[in-house]
């Protein structure tokens, strides 16, 4: 039986992966003034094991301000980044799956409670929340604060967190770095032209919106190791008419690659409020298509990708390089075993697990 694609190797810049599985970043909202907590080490650990190529750390705020809640991690002080550091230490004392971490800024989504605690937004009063911050003086939806514009020094001072952040990526042996640039986070507000309203070099045409998230780009790829990959998250297009369209984003990816980005996840949506989004299986799929046919660099594809047939049509037809788990692995943190089982591949697992090989699949595990 032919190996299948989802289970050959891949190289990102010179990352090299074991398979074509990747581990999305899922925010927990489980730490202490951007700390990592035992709950992450446990998180992680669990993901650390499931035989995917890659595992990618959650949004991670490059400034106290930048996080989506009060609870969310951090890697803007020394805190933060020892905590990140004794999680990783941990975690790779049982696992060589190479790990990233995507950095981020929540821009005016910010100062918000945790999800299962309805996740609306917090007054700059109250002991949870602060002010926030974004391209235009426009709120995500009427319940939220409006945000403080940002000038030419608070973009700096952003620009420059992002690559301090990506320093202390790099000393604690981070892997590669994703910049989070979707799901109507701060850059993501910059590149859409419903919450990005300057009037100024950095707003109207799409040259001008992409300008601050280039700009990031270029202090985290000058900050970070220059043989470890820096690559970028994206939402394709808003849902919304009037906001981000996929024509857009195609040559937001080219300027992408023209700066060094070393590979690109593709997203969708969280930008507007009005967002009209046909969920189905797979339905981010054609937004990579559209993306991958533009570039050289690797495309990853994400959303309800939840079969393992289905991620290997994906990859096998060249419709994206890479696929991205999100909640199926939450839901099933031994997905690529399961998948690798179906589609007849292989995967590597630990040596104390190694005698949980069912007997029908007599070379599943990579011995």
């Amino acid at each position: 039986m032919p190996q299948p694609v989802l289970f050959s190797p891949f190289t990102v810049h010179n990352l090299e992966l074991a398979n074509r599985i990747v581990i999305a970043p899922m925010c927990q909202y489980s730490a202490l003034d951007g700390c990592m907590t035992d709950w992450h080490l446990i998180h992680l650990g669990q993901l650390a094991l499931s035989g995917a190529a890659l595992l990618t750390i959650e949004a991670t705020a490059v400034v106290p301000e930048g996080r989506i809640t009060f609870a969310d991690v951090g890697l803007y002080d020394d805190a933060s980044e020892a905590a990140m550091a004794r999680t990783l230490d941990s975690i790779r004392k049982w696992s060589d799956m190479p790990i990233a971490v995507q950095l981020a800024h929540a821009g005016r989504k910010a100062s918000t409670e945790v999800p299962w605690r309805g996740g609306g937004q917090f007054p700059p009063t109250d002991p949870n929340g602060w002010q926030t911050e974004a391209p235009s003086a426009v709120a995500f939806n009427p319940n939220y604060v409006p945000p403080t514009a940002l000038d030419r020094d608070g973009m700096k001072r952003v620009r420059d967190a992002f690559a301090a952040a990506a320093r202390r990526a790099a000393r604690i042996g981070i892997d590669a770095v994703q910049i989070h640039g979707a799901h109507g986070y701060l850059l993501h507000q910059f590149l859409s032209p419903l919450s990005n309203q300057r009037t100024d070099e950095y707003g109207g045409s799409l040259e001008n919106r992409a300008r601050f998230p280039l700009e990031v780009l270029d202090a985290v790829r000058d900050a970070f190791p220059s043989d470890r990959p820096v690559t970028m998250r994206v939402s394709a297009t808003d849902w919304v008419e009037g906001g981000l369209e996929i024509s857009e984003s195609v040559e937001f990816a080219r300027m992408l690659e023209a700066r060094g980005c070393d590979a690109i996840h593709v997203s969708s949506g969280g930008l507007h409020p009005s967002q009209a989004i046909p969920i189905s299986p797979s339905y981010q799929v054609p937004l990579a298509r559209a993306i991958k046919s533009a570039v050289k660099m690797p495309v990853i594809a994400v959303g309800l990708i939840a079969e393992p047939t289905q991620a290997e049509a994906i990859v096998a037809t060249g419709d994206a390089d890479l696929i991205a788990l999100a909640r199926a692995i939450l839901y099933d943190p031994r997905w690529p075993w399961h998948a690798a089982a179906e589609l007849g591949g292989q995967v590597k697992a630990a040596n104390q697990y190694l005698r949980c090989q069912p007997s029908q699949f007599k070379t599943l595990f990579v011995k």
